[in-house]
């Protein structure tokens, strides 16, 4: 990678990258930092985390009262409220990035996590450049400066995401209770990909719990726990979603009367519809259209 990768990187990643939702957790990111030369800095501390990857040079990280020697594919974490300071006489060539867990958006498990990650007592770590935290950091800065990809902000946030959770990973002991769960939650289980797709391609239709469970031959009551477990809502506030963010798209991308928008998004009546979309997007259908249809994002909600 180039110099030019690196600070250009930094700065759409500032621009674009300033909150990751995944895997039951919401984190705001304060920044992106990419420094060619970073000499001393004064003793300080932080309200979050920050995690540093050195690419080259040498120097020292104190934190607390302990002292670490840093050199090129180190990574090292500052924890929150913890006094550290950072010295080199001939500059460290480092990239790095700051966050913090939103607790009230985010699932008991993940502030459990982080409450684990405020005390782990291994704050550096050496790697080689086929760690997987490294290369995800790297294929981020490298993605930033492809701005007439596609599918340019959706690719940046997922690479982010995936490098905050490797990141946290890195530092955070296994459990301590011998379950050495990954912070990564596993993928969904076969049966609920197949059931999300089925959603989607049919939202013109019923979309009743019982006929769909029938369909893939499980029980309603099975295929609901499913949708508890897995995504944390209920299967009928799924498809409520998947309906509205298909409404919000239609209503961004074509001239289709409301009335056609909501028969297509499956609901019974453009009053129904309305309510609902209100209630969730803010806006009624019209205004929502006049206002969000020059935005280039067509998607609402994620599951």
């Amino acid at each position: 990678m180039t110099l030019i990768n690196f600070v250009s990187g930094k700065i759409i990643l500032n621009q674009m990258v300033n909150r990751i939702d995944q895997n039951g957790a919401a984190f705001k990111i304060h920044y992106w930092g990419a420094m060619p030369e970073h000499y001393n800095t004064l003793r300080h501390k932080h309200s979050f985390f920050e995690v540093c990857y050195v690419l080259e040079g040498e120097g020292v990280y104190l934190d607390g009262n302990h002292t670490y020697p840093l050199q090129g594919n180190t990574m090292f974490i500052s924890r929150p409220n913890v006094s550290h300071q950072l010295k080199s006489e001939k500059g460290l060539f480092l990239i790095h990035v700051a966050f913090e867990l939103i607790e009230s958006e985010s699932s008991q498990e993940w502030i459990n996590i982080i409450e684990d990650a405020k005390q782990c007592p291994k704050v550096i770590v050496q790697i080689n450049e086929e760690y997987i935290a490294a290369m995800l950091w790297k294929s981020l800065f490298i993605q930033a400066t492809k701005a007439e990809h596609p599918f340019f902000e959706e690719t940046l946030t997922n690479l982010a995401g995936n490098l905050i959770i490797s990141l946290l990973e890195t530092f955070v002991p296994l459990s301590q209770k011998g379950k050495q769960k990954s912070l990564i939650a596993p993928s969904s289980s076969p049966l609920l990909k197949q059931v999300k797709l089925h959603i989607r391609d049919n939202l013109s239709g019923s979309l009743k719990l019982t006929d769909v469970a029938s369909h893939f031959h499980v029980s309603s009551r099975h295929l609901s726990r499913i949708f508890v477990s897995e995504l944390g809502v209920s299967y009928s506030e799924f498809v409520q979603n998947e309906r509205i963010q298909k409404a919000a798209s239609l209503l961004k991308t074509t001239d289709l009367s409301i009335s056609d928008i909501a028969f297509e998004s499956g609901f019974s009546s453009v009053h129904y519809f309305t309510r609902v979309f209100a209630s969730i997007m803010r806006d009624p259908p019209g205004r929502f259209r006049s206002l969000y249809t020059n935005l280039k994002t067509t998607e609402f909600t994620d599951y």
